[in-house]
C-alpha cells in the first residue's frame, strides 16, 4: 500500500506559520529583558512579571481554545486568534512605560495561547493517520529551529541596530504568519452530539483521556524550564558565556537530524519504543550538564537532551490525541498545552528557589531525578492504555 501523503500544500503552510509565530515569541523572549533595563530603564524584579504575565495568559486561555476549536470552526479562530496576535506584536513599537508593556504581554500570551493550540490541532488533521508520529515531529521542529534562529536574530539586531528595527522585522513575521494562516484550507472536524451540550463543565474545556499524558509532560516541561531560562547565567557561572548559544544549535540540531527516524519508529511500533529510551536520554544529558566544566561538556549536554527531550515533546503530544475521541482533538491539544505551560511556570518558579539555595548545578541534579520519577509516571499512568486508545481514535476519524 502507498503510504499516504504528508507534505501537502496545507501541511507546508501550517507549519510555516507556526514558524512565524515562534520566531516572534522566541525572539521577544530574548530581547525584551534587555528592553525592560536599558528602554524602559527598570531592574531586574521587573523582568520576571513581564515573562510571567505572558506564560499565566496562554495557560488561562489554553482550555477555552480548545473548546471552541471544536465548537466554532478551526479556521474561524486561527484567522481571528492571529490577527490578535499580529496586532499585539505591532503595538511593541509603541511601548513607553512598564506597566502598558505588561498589559500588552497579557493580551499577546491570550493571542499566543489561542492559536499555538489552533495551529496544533490543524496540524494534527492534516497528518494521515499511519504518519501521525512523524508528522506531528516535523510540525514540532518549526518551533525547534525558530528557538535557535529567533535569540540569535533578536540579540544580533539590537546590538546592531535598534529595538525599533527589531520590532519591524517581528511584525514582518506576524504578517507572514497571517498571511499563511489565511491561505490554508482547514478540514471539517467530524462532530458527535456530545458537542452540543451547552452547559458549562470542566469537561468541555479539559479532555480527561489526554490528562494522563499531559501529567507526564508537565513534568518534562518542569525539568526543560531550567534549561530555558537559566542556561545564559549557569554559562556565565562556568566561564562558558560564549559557548551559551552555541548550547541551543547543538540542541536543535540533533532534534532536526533525529526527527525523521523516531517519527517513523513511533507509527511503526509504537509509543513505548521511542518514551523510555527518550527518557534515559533526557536524564543522562541533564546530569551532564549538572557536570559540566569544558565547552565540550556543555555542548555534549546539549545534544544528548535534544535526542532526549527534543523526541518527547512532539511525542506526547500525539499521545495525547490519539487517547482522545477525534472529535476532542481540539480540546486535547489544549489540555496537553495547558498542563506544558503550567510546568514551564513552575519550573520556574521552584528550579530558580533551588538554584538561590544551592547551585545550578544541584538544580540541574534535581531536574534528572523528577525526569526519572516521569519515567514511573508514564508507565502508571499511560503504558497499557495507549495501544487500545489509539485504535479507538482511529475508529472515530
Amino acid at each position: 500500500m502507498q503510504p499516504q501523503s504528508l507534505w501537502t500544500k496545507n501541511f507546508i503552510v501550517i507549519c510555516a506559520s507556526n514558524f512565524f509565530i515562534f520566531m516572534t515569541f522566541y525572539t521577544l523572549l530574548a530581547t525584551l529583558p534587555v528592553f525592560v533595563i536599558d528602554i524602559l530603564h527598570g531592574n531586574n524584579q521587573q523582568i520576571g512579571p513581564v515573562m510571567t504575565s505572558f506564560i499565566i495568559a496562554a495557560v488561562l486561555l489554553r482550555p477555552v481554545a480548545g473548546r471552541l476549536l471544536d465548537r466554532m470552526g478551526r479556521k474561524k479562530i486561527l484567522v481571528a486568534s492571529i490577527i490578535l496576535f499580529m496586532v499585539s506584536t505591532f503595538t511593541y513599537a509603541g511601548i513607553q512605560s512598564f506597566l502598558l508593556l505588561l498589559t500588552l504581554r497579557f493580551i499577546h500570551g491570550v493571542s499566543f495561547g489561542v492559536v499555538t493550540t489552533t495551529t496544533g490541532t490543524i496540524a494534527n488533521s492534516l497528518v494521515p493517520s499511519t504518519r501521525k508520529g512523524e508528522g506531528i515531529g516535523y510540525f514540532a521542529t518549526t518551533m525547534n529551529i525558530a528557538m535557535v534562529i529567533g535569540p540569535f536574530l533578536g540579540l544580533t539586531v539590537i546590538y546592531t541596530y535598534n529595538f525599533n528595527v527589531l520590532f519591524a522585522i517581528l511584525s514582518v513575521f506576524s504578517l507572514l504568519a497571517f498571511l499563511c494562516a489565511s491561505i490554508i484550507r482547514v478540514p471539517v472536524a467530524n462532530q458527535s452530539t456530545q458537542n452540543n451540550n451547552q452547559s458549562f463543565h470542566w469537561k468541555n474545556f479539559i479532555e480527561p483521556h489526554a490528562i494522563p499524558i499531559s501529567l507526564t509532560g508537565m513534568l518534562l516541561a518542569f525539568a526543560y524550564s531550567g534549561i530555558l531560562t537559566f542556561i545564559p547565567v549557569y554559562a556565565k557561572d562556568l566561564g562558558l558565556v560564549q559557548t551559551a548559544s552555541y548550547f541551543y544549535v547543538v540542541y536543535a540540531a540533533m532534534i532536526i537530524l533525529s526527527r525523521p527516524l523516531t517519527g517513523r519508529l513511533f507509527d511503526r511500533l509504537g509509543g513505548h519504543v521511542i518514551v523510555y529510551p527518550s527518557i534515559l536520554l533526557y536524564i543522562i544529558g541533564l546530569v551532564t550538564l549538572s557536570q559540566a566544566h569544558t565547552s565540550l561538556s556543555f555542548l555534549a549536554a546539549g545534544a544528548v537532551i535534544g535526542l532526549g527531550y527534543g523526541t518527547l515533546f512532539p511525542v506526547f503530544q500525539t499521545i495525547a490525541i490519539q487517547s482522545s475521541p477525534a472529535h476532542h482533538s481540539g480540546i486535547a491539544t489544549g489540555t496537553y498545552l495547558l498542563l506544558y505551560d503550567g510546568g514551564i511556570a513552575l519550573g520556574s518558579i521552584i528550579l530558580g528557589a533551588v538554584a538561590s539555595a544551592s547551585t545550578y548545578r544541584d538544580m540541574y541534579l534535581v531536574s534528572a531525578v523528577v525526569i526519572a520519577f516521569s519515567a514511573l509516571l508514564y508507565y502508571g499512568l499511560c503504558h497499557k492504555k495507549n495501544a487500545h486508545a489509539s485504535k479507538e481514535h482511529l475508529k472515530g476519524i
